[in-house]
């Protein structure tokens, strides 16, 4: 952040707090920042803010710049693909000036084509109204297409509100239901619905059964799961035969089913949880008359580390009935499986790149769906009609925009029917994509996915660089297409993921090798990753910025305390900083469910010292093991008030922490007073958001002009 003449940032009190665990000592002088009730913690965020805006008011223009560069390129006025179901052409659009989509549908032809007018079903923009955070939680069409059961939250907390509409007038049921969380299913008789509440620490832990049109003090707790480490959810199986109520820790599963016709019976299980066995159930119902008869299709880590596909049969879905359809495959990943009435859709992963497989249930033969780049990423896309003979999938890169195509299964005919406008000049061959490996410490191979505009960088170039990463819960960083981050490519910059342990990209051991005590992987394999691109001229420290969010801001905060002197400047949003006091603490949310993931350092003092020696809050530093003054990257950090998943604090904590450590330390810290973990809910805003990041990271590199 150039300039000579800054204001003073805000100077928290310090009031020390003693922290024992395993007989070790911590004092944190910022513990009191935890405190949401309390005036000064409010008082000092908006302090914070205002410094923020601040330092920051000669990107002023430079946002407004950014911002509307953005701006036009997108297609404001837009619309999805309508996916059928039964008798209706299902799509969501967007218009020029609102905040929100706006969810529709129109009668289906003989064909995919419309007949007759639009039905607005739900007017995101209206609900949105008066508020300054609204989000859609659940959305979900009763199987007869007349009631629309839907969530939403006004807070960023999470916690929706859920209420049904009559699709036929357009009236509203009287009732509503608080509390609820992601997962919604309606039963065959379109008037039960099952829903999922949360407790007060946020985990999903009850399944309850509602009558639409009646009181809700009469709906029905149909389970309730004690075990802290699991959370619940519930959804319908693809050929609409089952209800399914799942029950998942970080590493174990268990699935129960319900008959979707007799919505007032039990639950049975599939297979009992067992720990380190996970599942998840689809069911095909096969025909009959073909000698094909209805079975349960389980993706199961059960005997196979990247795991296998099992059926089994309607009336003995247990293990003991269970017959291997695919086994496991060293070097693929397989995530999940779609049944069709005759063909299978598999979803895997292989050498760092996903995959999309089509199986014909009658031949067995198996059809690879081409994917023309490296790297790229393919995934399903709206696809709910089990007797369709058409697949679709979407597609990008990092140099194509999202694409939605239909396959005809049978055929095998490719259909493009869309691809995201990018408007203005906007040509995908003036980009490069290409994959890079760095070597970690221990040898470990680490892919990184590159991106950046051919006649404006080389290898050898030193160019301007942002290097993103996560590496946490087996989720991947799969490369996809951002008209947002052309306005960094289009100023020389390299873009950049490392795709680390902890994550899923390779496979499950990728991500074993990446949690528990062997979390500090995840943190070195970045940092290998940084250095592969400043050793083969990609970029220079000076000129690297690095950013993760969330966990993913946990690894920006590592990395700081790592290698401070190998990037300029860090973009922390929601990062997870004071991880040891957060999972030392088991009455905050989803601490105990998170121990399946990092590790119980209450429990086990190997977990304590290791999570202690990564902690970014614990390891901030001063001076370096020369006694040399230590001058941290510039850092943006951010958060939410409301975050239920990172606690407000955390960046402020660390914030805090950060400039004691050194006055010459600038740091940045703004934090959404209205909003939760996903920072502002609509896209206007979340467009200002990202030119807000943007003009942090060119004016740190010196590139405002």
């Amino acid at each position: 952040m150039p300039g000579t003449s800054r204001p003073a940032p805000p100077v928290p009190a310090r009031r020390p707090v003693e922290l024992e665990a395993h007989g070790d000592v911590r004092i944190d002088d910022w513990y009191w920042l935890a405190d949401k009730e309390d005036p000064a913690v409010i008082e000092h965020l908006v302090a914070e803010n205002t410094y923020t805006e601040a330092v920051t008011a000669a990107t002023a223009d430079l946002r407004d710049q950014l911002f509307n560069e953005m701006v036009a390129r997108i297609e404001e006025t837009d619309l999805s693909v309508p996916a059928r179901k039964g008798r209706w052409l299902y799509y969501s659009r967007t218009v020029e000036g609102s905040s929100y989509g706006i969810h529709c549908r129109r009668p289906a032809g003989t064909g995919d084509e419309a007949e007759g007018d639009e039905e607005v079903i739900l007017d995101e923009n209206i609900l949105a109204e008066g508020h300054d955070y609204f989000a859609i939680g659940n959305l979900a069409i009763s199987p007869d297409h007349r009631w629309l059961a839907y969530s939403t939250d006004t807070s960023g907390g999470e916690r929706y509100t859920m209420r049904f509409r009559d699709l036929e007038n357009g009236d509203e049921s009287t009732e509503s239901l608080g509390d609820t969380s992601y997962g919604v299913a309606w039963a065959n008789d379109n008037a039960t619905v099952f829903f999922v509440r949360v407790d007060e620490a946020m985990r999903p832990h009850q399944l309850w059964r509602h009558q639409v049109g009646t009181d809700p003090s009469g709906d029905v707790l149909v389970y309730e799961e004690s075990d802290e480490r699991y959370y619940l959810g519930v959804g319908r199986t693809k050929d609409d035969r089952y209800i399914l109520c799942g029950l998942d820790s970080k590493v174990t599963s268990e699935v129960r089913v319900l008959s979707a016709d007799d919505p007032g019976g039990q639950f049975t299980i599939i297979e009992p949880r067992r720990q380190g066995i996970e599942y998840s159930v689809d069911h095909d119902r096969g025909d009959p008359d073909k000698g094909r008869q209805g079975r349960f299709l389980i993706v199961t880590n059960d005997g196979a580390e990247d795991f296998r596909l099992m059926a089994a049969p309607d009336d003995a879905p247990g293990r003991a009935s269970w017959t291997e359809v695919i086994p496991a495959r060293e070097g693929i990943r397989l995530d999940a499986v779609d049944p069709f009435a005759n063909h299978l859709v598999i979803y895997e992963r292989e050498d760092g790149e996903t995959r999309i497989r089509v199986i014909d249930a009658v031949t067995g033969v198996s059809t690879p769906v081409d994917q023309p780049e490296t790297p790229s990423t393919a995934w399903g896309g709206a696809n709910p009609e089990y007797d369709s003979t058409t697949l679709r999938y979407e597609y990008t890169s990092l140099v194509t925009p999202r694409s939605v195509f239909d396959l005809d299964l049978e055929t095998g005919q490719l259909e493009l029917r869309k691809r995201q406008p990018v408007l203005g000049d906007f040509d995908p061959n003036r980009y490069t994509t290409e994959r890079r490996w760095a070597r970690a410490e221990d040898g470990t191979r680490v892919p990184i996915s590159l991106v950046y505009r051919t006649d404006l960088v080389a290898a050898g170039a030193g160019a301007p660089c942002l290097l993103y990463g996560y590496g946490s819960y087996e989720a991947s960083m799969d490369p996809t297409f951002s008209s947002l981050r052309l306005s960094l490519l289009d100023r020389g910059f390299v873009f950049a993921i490392a795709h680390v342990r902890g994550g899923g990209e390779m496979g499950r051991r990728w991500y074993e090798d990446g949690k528990f005590l062997s979390k500090p992987n995840t943190f070195s394999d970045f940092v290998a990753c940084a250095r592969t691109l400043v050793d083969e001229g990609w970029t220079s420290p000076d000129r690297l910025v690095a950013r993760g969010g969330s966990a993913g801001g946990l690894l920006m905060g590592a990395v700081a305390n790592l290698a401070p002197d190998l990037f300029r400047a860090i973009v922390a949003e929601v990062p997870f900083v004071d991880c040891l006091t957060t999972i030392l603490d088991d009455t905050l949310p989803l601490t105990v469910l998170e121990w399946e993931e990092w590790g119980n350092p209450v429990e086990d003092p190997e977990v304590y010292a290791v999570m202690k020696a990564y902690s970014p809050y614990d390891n901030v530093r001063s001076v370096d093991q020369d006694g040399e003054a230590v001058r941290y990257p510039d850092i943006l950090a951010t958060g939410g008030l409301s975050d239920p998943r990172v606690g407000f604090w955390e960046p402020a904590k660390w914030v805090a922490k950060l400039r004691t450590a050194n006055s010459e330390n600038r740091v940045l810290l703004k934090t959404e007073m209205e909003a939760g973990h996903g920072g502002p809910s609509g896209r206007y805003d979340a467009w200002k958001d990202e030119a807000f990041v943007y003009a942090f990271i060119l004016e740190t590199l010196g590139l405002k002009e």
